[in-house]
């Protein structure tokens, strides 16, 4: 009766510790939940380096770790990463999260950044960083606030490798087609040439000295004359403002007089232009019957002359007298 009431005391004991052991375990499970936040990340890159466990810093501080790696079997460009930070780490609206690496070893770790000087310039502290009452299921997928990732870190670099690479492996291909022999003898001759150049220009440089010298005294004396120039404009236009207003004053009268002179001419024309046409229809006509009948009158008074000379005033008066016949 002794032994076996000594294994029932031993057996409750062995009952007791282990009740308490488990009660104690889910005392530091649900302390260690209420002290702790969670957030989602989605990469859109890969996470090479990246396990459960992996640290998670903020500004380089460890403040909690990995907790979850899944793939996104609808999107699977992304990569769902939950992570659990400490109660009091300023995780805030523009906080963004990058994968970086641990020295050489291959070994990544999630760097939480906080938002940029510009978003806090302000002096109001952003809000912390959780789901909206309204669209919840849309921005918060699987419960939890997502923290955006910024492009960046060594996932970055190794995701964009291997197009580095190509662009690395055609900038050579083009690098040794440039090079080849033709190019290297055609690059010779024109270093040859430069080299003459260099050395000709060299050799006159007393002549290039005394050009600029040349070119600098012509500049000098342009601008030497663009300033007479505006100075002559000045004066003309002085001359014009207070001498040219009286000469168009006087031309504008000359104007009006000579308007008033041409009237005049016109209207003594229109005066005379009845007599010119009397003189043109009567008297012309007159004149010239009087000039025939003077040409008659010359020519008869001609003839008289003539025969008075020829015969003798006789001849005026009688008819003339037959020559005498000998026989």
């Amino acid at each position: 009766m002794e032994n076996r009431s000594n294994y029932v005391m031993v057996g409750g004991v062995v009952m007791a510790l282990l009740v308490a052991v488990v009660i104690f375990l889910i005392w530091i499970a649900n302390a260690g939940s209420d002290t702790e936040k969670e957030y989602d990340i989605f990469f859109r890159q890969g996470v090479s380096g990246l396990n459960k466990g992996s640290v998670v810093s903020y500004s380089g501080v460890p403040v909690g770790q990995v907790r979850l790696i899944s793939l996104m079997p609808k999107t699977p460009e992304f990569v769902r990463v939950r992570i659990s930070v400490q109660e009091d780490t300023p995780v805030i609206q523009g906080t963004t999260a990058t994968i970086s690496g641990v020295g050489f070893t291959g070994v990544s770790e999630i760097q939480l950044e906080p938002p940029q000087r510009s978003t806090a310039a302000s002096g109001r502290v952003p809000p912390p960083l959780a789901c909206p009452e309204s669209n919840a299921a849309a921005q918060c997928p699987f419960g939890m606030p997502v923290i955006p990732t910024k492009p960046g870190g060594l996932g970055a670099l190794l995701n964009s490798a291997p197009q580095l690479l190509e662009r690395v492996s055609t900038l050579t291909e083009r690098v040794t087609e440039l090079l080849d022999d033709d190019n290297q003898q055609s690059l010779a001759a024109i270093l040859n040439n430069v080299e003459r150049i260099s050395g000709s220009l060299a050799d006159r440089s007393p002549e290039i000295a005394a050009t600029l010298a040349e070119a600098r005294i012509a500049i000098r004396q342009a601008g030497a004359a663009a300033e007479a120039w505006g100075q002559t404009a000045g004066s003309v236009n002085q001359l014009l403002n207070e001498e040219g207003k009286p000469l168009i004053s006087d031309l504008r009268s000359t104007i009006r007089a000579a308007e008033k002179s041409i009237t005049a001419l016109e209207s003594t024309i229109n005066d005379a232009r009845p007599g010119v046409q009397s003189f043109s229809k009567q008297t012309l006509p007159e004149v010239g019957q009087l000039v025939r009948d003077l040409r008659e009158t010359s020519d008869a008074l001609r003839s008289i002359t003539t025969r008075i000379d020829q015969q003798g005033a006789g001849s005026i008066i009688g008819e003339p007298k037959l020559p005498d016949y000998k026989k």
